[in-house]
């Protein structure tokens, strides 16, 4: 059997989701996945290969954006495995989390335990950072616990005014904005943090030499 990765847990996490009313996003800031639903707190999940403390502390860390936070592993094997499973869900209980098992084979998901309220202090400037990004993210286009080279938002703006620039040529920022629908264009080119871009006069940008080679 080959072995489990996070991304494995990932499609039938967010089709439990998806059937409950919710949509469903990966890798949002630090966030495996979160879930959205206009009568519901933000929910996170927290998808792992197997119980961890890292995936405890990791969960525990996003209860300062919300308290309906759950951890994702893959369904135990044996007896020996349910009792290991078992005492995990116990701990997830003292801290405030849910508990969730997928069997991948059927992809099915199992609720062993919702999320509690566990009070620690709320972030108010890390829950309005992820809810925007959430927000502002084109579609789905990571895979849930995947690390590495994420498609942000901010990418998505960068990549709709270098296809402008790759078509149009030298353009005004103002220009870019109204046709790509990037209202910070401007700003993004100006500060060009992937160096895609390059000023050539006045209010005027353009592909740099990396932008031409790159193809987002």
């Amino acid at each position: 059997m080959a072995k489990v990765t996070e991304t494995d847990l990932y499609p039938p996490v967010k089709a439990w989701l998806e059937a409950m009313g919710y949509e469903v996003k990966s890798e949002i800031g630090p966030a495996d996945v979160l879930a959205i639903r206009a009568d519901a707190e933000p929910l996170v999940v927290e998808l792992k290969a197997g119980f961890s403390l890292t995936l405890l502390q990791q969960a525990v860390a996003r209860q300062s954006v919300t308290d309906a936070v759950y951890v994702a592993v893959p369904r135990w094997s044996g007896k020996s495995g349910w009792r290991a499973f078992k005492g995990n869900v116990g701990l997830a209980k003292r801290l405030g989390l849910g508990v969730l098992s997928v069997k991948l084979d059927e992809g099915q998901v199992q609720v062993h335990a919702d999320p509690v309220e566990f009070r620690p202090r709320k972030s108010k400037l890390k829950r309005d950072r992820m809810l925007k990004e959430f927000a502002a993210r084109a579609g789905d286009p990571n895979q849930g616990g995947t690390r590495g080279q994420i498609t942000t938002a901010y990418k998505q703006d960068c990549a709709r005014i270098h296809a402008h620039l790759a078509k149009h040529g030298p353009s005004k920022g103002a220009e870019i904005a109204r046709a790509t629908g990037v209202t910070r264009a401007t700003r993004i080119m100006y500060d060009n943090h992937l160096g895609w871009f390059i000023r050539v006069d006045k209010g005027l940008y353009d592909l740099s030499d990396t932008g031409r080679t790159t193809s987002p």
